[in-house]
């Protein structure tokens, strides 16, 4: 039976990455083979691995109180993830889909609001920029659509812990795959545990 793996890259950055070392294409073609050698594909071929993200953000917005401006298209994470998407798409059977990043404004962080007292004053530091991701939930709900529609496939393999794509994930069981969660340790919602067929047990990260 054939399978395709679908990868919510910003969960899996996440995951194998950290703040002082972020995750690299070798750390998540290391993951795909480790999912592939999983006992629960044994037998079975590979179809496509898919890689979900959004193109990095470069915008140049307006600086909030100060004035000024930032220049997201300067910062490390956008050289970065350029690299990361390059390197991906000419690996063997990755296939990427790219949603999008939207600025939205400006928001007080959290922390800054959790604080224990009536009222808080505003200052420019403790401002970051409201960013949101569009389109990567259309695009893997349109893949998995017409991995199952048309037969490709029988089994699905999403990486995750996301419980937005549940509504896809149910739809693919509707239609006769077969889904494997793969949450890498992740704690998930028990929906998502509901509808899948196997929660495989792979760690994020070697040791």
């Amino acid at each position: 039976m054939k399978y395709a793996i679908l990868i919510d890259g910003g969960f899996v950055k996440r995951k194998v990455g950290t703040g002082v070392k972020p995750a690299t294409a070798t750390q998540i073609t290391d993951l795909v083979s480790r999912i592939r050698a999983h006992d629960c594909l044994a037998g079975h071929e590979l179809h496509r691995i898919y890689y979900y993200d959004s193109k990095p953000l470069e915008e140049v917005v307006e600086l909030p109180l100060q004035g000024g401006e930032m220049d997201f298209g300067k910062k490390d994470v956008v050289a970065r993830n350029t690299a990361l998407h390059g390197e991906l798409s000419r690996a063997p059977y990755f296939a990427l889909r790219m949603g999008e990043l939207s600025f939205n404004g400006w928001r007080v962080r959290a922390k800054e609001l959790n604080k224990d007292q009536p009222e808080i004053t505003i200052k420019a530091e403790h401002l970051q920029p409201n960013i949101t991701q569009k389109g990567v939930d259309m695009r893997l709900g349109m893949d998995i659509a017409a991995l199952t529609l048309k037969g490709m496939v029988g089994i699905l393999v999403l990486v995750t812990g996301d419980s937005d794509f549940v509504p896809a994930m149910k739809f693919a069981r509707r239609e006769g795959a077969q889904l494997f969660l793969v949450t890498l340790g992740h704690g998930v919602k028990e929906s998502m545990r509901e509808h899948s067929d196997l929660l495989v047990d792979i760690p994020a990260k070697t040791p």
